[in-house]
Parts: structure tokens; sequence; C-alpha cells
């Protein structure tokens, strides 16, 4: 199938759903991007405050109980490392409780060394900084202060951010973006193209948290490919959403509850693409450390032929 009839095809077919599905299925009408926002204000809270923010924050979760791992390689097939990947954990004890936040983000370039290396970077240095801004530094300061803002507002800006500084500073490139933000027992994640994230439970479950941007993704969604046919399909890796991309859009963004007992994996498709799920999970829960899982997880991708970059992060919780 020619490039030019996968996207025909998409456009129709989404056209044709979009009473049915109105979730991503049309392009947004172009506008002037977003304006550039403040770091978000904030106010000072006294110790009584601090004490009930900890509270609704989560049951307490010592530093110990989150173990990070990481692993990137360029791949057997490429030349450069166009991915980019942080991670952040932090925690803070205050009136005997514990705040645990955590920021971890994939990001992967493309359109050449030139653009998809500076945009993968550039993209991931606009979104830390801003979140770092946003909400590490006020939480964490001697005074502690809380955003106005709601985390998936913090969420959404900061890729937005990240978008506009793809625009500026790698024209012509574009790159993926998968973030988490942790604080205590939530997660809130923001997501687009194909990058993905995944949360691993002892007892089997293992659940795939991102949708792909892709357009034989979407055309899997609507029941025109099956799931055989699109992960061998020649354009499985053409984006329809990415950052860096003209047309200004919304990422996805979500809360969800970290795991009490598992794990949370974020990786980009040098990795998915060629790694089965079955085997992602054996080997995450057959490793003594994240860090020994990345290292395999790495290998098994470069085993399997390497044909791209391949960043992953893997993050432990253990509920003790």
């Amino acid at each position: 199938m020619k490039l030019r009839n996968l996207w025909d095809k998409l456009r129709g077919l989404l056209a044709s759903s979009e009473e049915k599905d109105s979730d991503a299925t049309e392009p947004l009408p172009p506008t002037a991007p977003p304006p550039e926002h403040n770091i978000a204000s904030t106010r000072p809270l006294g110790e009584e405050e601090v004490e009930h923010l900890l509270d609704e924050m989560g049951t307490p979760i010592r530093p110990q109980q989150v173990v990070v791992g990481l692993g990137y390689s360029t791949g057997l097939q490429r030349e450069h490392n166009e991915d980019a990947i942080y991670a952040n954990v932090a925690n803070l004890s205050a009136n005997g409780r514990d705040l645990l936040f955590g920021l971890f983000v994939v990001a992967d370039g493309m359109g050449g060394h030139q653009h998809g290396e500076v945009a993968s970077e550039v993209a991931t240095r606009a979104l830390t900084q801003y979140l770092l801004n946003s909400v590490y530094d006020p939480l964490f300061k001697p005074n502690p202060e809380v955003p106005q803002e709601a985390l998936m507002d913090l969420m959404r800006e900061g890729v937005r951010r990240a978008h506009r500084a793809v625009l500026e500073n790698a024209p012509g490139g574009g790159t993926t973006i998968t973030a988490a933000l942790l604080l205590n027992e939530q997660l809130t994640i923001a997501h687009v193209g194909d990058s993905r994230a995944y949360t691993l439970y002892p007892d089997g479950r293992m659940e795939v948290l991102t949708r792909d941007h892709s357009l034989v993704k979407r055309l899997e969604e609507l029941g025109q490919l099956t799931p055989e046919e699109a992960a061998v399909h020649p354009q499985r890796n053409v984006l329809y959403r990415a950052l860096g991309q003209a047309e200004p859009f919304d990422p996805d963004v979500f809360t969800t509850p970290a795991p009490k007992q598992g794990y949370l994996l974020l990786c980009s498709d040098g990795l998915w693409g060629v790694v089965s799920e079955e085997n992602l999970f054996q080997i995450v829960m057959d490793a003594e450390t994240p860090s020994r899982a990345c290292q395999q997880l790495v290998k098994a991708a470069n085993a399997a032929g390497g044909p791209d970059n391949i960043s992953v992060i893997l993050v432990q919780f253990r509920d003790k």
C-alpha cells in the first residue's frame, strides 16, 4: 500500500467514524501556537497545610521502595542515537511523612541525525525543565508551596513547550515523547507518538498505558487491519501525531495509580517493536534488579536485529 493511499484510506475512515469515535479522529484546525506561559504561580503553605497536602497525596512511600534502571543503545543498524531519556527520583521527609517525586521521559527523534537528535534532546529539556520548575522546586523548597494548576494541566503545558522547542530548534525534525510524573501513589502520563508506557505486575498482568499515534495502529483500531497485519505493515512507523509537526495539537494526558507491587516501563519502539510483550515481561520478572533488566532488554532488542535506537526506563515499586 502506498503512503498516499494509506493517508487517503485513513482520512476516509476517520471521517465516517467521527460520530462513533471523536477522540483524535480528525486533525485540529490550524491555529496559532499557544502563547508562552509563566511558570505556575504558587502560594506559601503553613505547617498544617503541608501536613494536609502530604496526607492527601497518598500513603507514604519510603525511598528504598522505588528502584530505577536505565538502558539505551544505538542499535545495530543506525550510526547515531536519536533517542533521549531522563529519570529523576527524590524523596522529601516532612512532619514524619515522605513525599515521593519522580519524573521519567523517553523521546524518539526523527528526521535524520541532524534533526532527530536535536528534536528529542530539546523536547526532553523543555519538558523536564518546566515540570521541575513548576512541581519539584515548589514542593521541595524549605517553605513548600503547591502549584495552583492541576498536574494534568501542567503536563499539557510542558508538552506544548517541548513542541515549540522542536519547531524553533529542529525545523524539519520531530520526536515522540512519553513522560511519567510520579507523586507518591499517583502517576500522571503525557504521551505523543509511538513510544510506550507499560505497567507490569508479578501476578502476570501487563498493561499498555499509552496509545500509539501511528497510521497503521489507527487502522487497526478501526478494524481495517488485524494486529498481525499491523505488526508487519511497511508503514507501521509512520506517525500522524508527533512533536515538531506544524499543526498544534493536544497530547494524551491521564492519571493512573502507581503499582504497589510491580513496574512502570517506558521505552521507544526500538525495544517494543522487536521484542514481544511476553519476552519483555519475562525479562523484567527474571532480572535481579531494574538495571540488570534494562541491560537484558537492550540485549534482546539487539539480538532481534537492532534495527533502531533502543531506550528503556524501568521503575520498580516495592510495597514493604
